[in-house]
């Protein structure tokens, strides 16, 4: 479920340079067009700390001149890239504005229809993200840009055929280094992993010469890696993003699990320690919390998950759904919240709402209603260790023990190392 959500949110960037493609074009709100300056830097994907000085290029532009539906573009995905450097989901809500601003200069304009998109799949707010797309396309039907918003928010809402052909026409269209892991995603979600990480190699190699997106695809092509057990070619990939762009938290992340299925636990405390340190995003900080619980320091570990429940707080109150990692977190760690996870299985109808709301209702120890949902999971043919755990805890629970045994052994086989939590007792399980 990590590897979407951090898709969903990063993606975005790589969406900019698609959404960006037209900067040269005459500027449909008046007043100058963008410089070459930002408009470029925004196309390439921002290295740290850029997006804060464009920002202030623009604010400085649109005080001169408030006219330009351009500018105002740019200024709302400056801010969305500031979110994503810093953390700060505040940025989003100024993104919001001045996006909305450009669209009440001129309502025509797709590229300001399909930014609000990009937040919307930024905040999770999935349907608000269809939406917004699909009145994109009617605006711009030949334009590839919208196409892959309205994927990924039908991903989300569990409509995989129409999903699926959403990201096969932004392919057609347009083969970008954006189209290509979403083409990447769509073979991961039905269970063809060497074709996934074939299409991510091809979304990385499309984004040479482009920091952020090359190293994201680089870090998703090890996850892919890491996912099927390889450790040795993720660790790569890890390392490939980090010489293209030195300090990439997500680098810094799949680095960190590398070292922890080889036992180092103290190199994998410091690289999640930095990653934390650098955007604490809840994911970063879940899993320093679940590295310290391994080495044996539980006060530090409570202390990161008493964080965690605090970033959450801080993304509700910045427009930011966290309903389903919140009931995933909960359910993990020993205080599983059905009510939540019914509310987030109800705005993400998904096979991740579907394995978030068995795993809650296992956990909660009502294994009869997680085994309906627990049946939907797999039904596209994902192979995902962690979801083979989770149907292996629930036919344990169910008293299927050989069931479990087999389930269990799946997960171990994919990935041997697929949990810090949860990989022993798999291994219990399988036995």
């Amino acid at each position: 479920m990590h590897r979407l959500l951090i898709f969903l949110v990063v993606v975005a960037a790589a969406a900019s340079a698609a959404l960006l493609g037209g900067a040269s074009r005459e500027n449909r709100g008046g007043g100058a067009a963008a410089t070459p300056r930002i408009a470029a830097a925004l196309e390439a994907g921002l290295p740290a700390g850029t997006a804060s000085e464009l920002v202030r290029d623009l604010q400085e532009r649109l005080r001169a001149d408030a006219s330009s539906t351009r500018d105002w573009v740019l200024l709302g995905l400056g801010y969305e890239q500031l979110a994503r450097e810093t953390g700060d989901v505040a940025f989003y809500k100024k993104a919001g504005a001045a996006l909305r601003r450009a669209r009440e200069l001129d309502r025509r304009d797709p590229t300001a229809v399909v930014a609000l998109g990009s937040l919307a799949l930024s905040q999770h707010r999935f349907r608000r993200a269809l939406a917004l797309g699909l009145h994109a396309q009617f605006l711009a039907p030949a334009e590839a840009r919208s196409y892959g918003v309205v994927g990924d928010a039908l991903i989300e809402l569990g409509r995989y055929n129409a999903a699926l052909g959403a990201f096969r026409r932004m392919l057609d269209l347009k083969p970008t280094s954006s189209a290509y892991a979403r083409w990447s995603y769509a073979r991961e979600l039905v269970g063809e992993r060497a074709g996934a990480e074939r299409w991510m190699r091809l979304a990385r190699d499309a984004a040479v010469g482009q920091r952020e997106p090359y190293a994201w695809a680089a870090v998703q092509l090890g996850n892919l890696h890491w996912g099927s057990g390889r450790v040795k070619a993720a660790e790569l990939q890890y390392r490939l993003a980090l010489t293209v762009l030195p300090g990439y938290v997500y680098a810094l992340d799949g680095l960190a699990r590398v070292a922890a299925a080889g036992g180092d636990l103290e190199t994998a405390l410091a690289l999640e320690e930095k990653a934390a340190d650098t955007i604490p995003l809840p994911q970063f900080v879940a899993q320093l919390g679940d590295l310290y619980r391994t080495s044996g320091r539980g006060r530090e570990a409570r202390e990161q998950y008493a964080t965690v429940g605090a970033i959450e707080r801080l993304q509700r109150a910045s427009g930011v759904a966290t309903d389903l990692e919140a009931a995933a977190f909960r359910a993990d760690h020993g205080w599983p919240s059905v009510a939540l996870a019914r509310r987030a299985h109800a705005a993400r109808p998904s096979i991740e709402g579907d394995d978030v709301l068995a795993w809650t209702l296992a956990r909660a120890g009502r294994c009869d209603e997680a085994a309906h949902w627990s049946g939907r999971v797999l039904r596209l043919g994902t192979r995902d260790a962690l979801k083979f755990f989770h149907r292996a805890w629930i036919e344990d629970c169910l008293g299927n023990r050989p069931q479990a045994r087999i389930w269990a052994g799946r997960a171990l086989r994919l990935n041997p190392h697929f949990s810090l939590l949860w990989t022993d007792a798999a291994r219990r399980l399988a036995a």
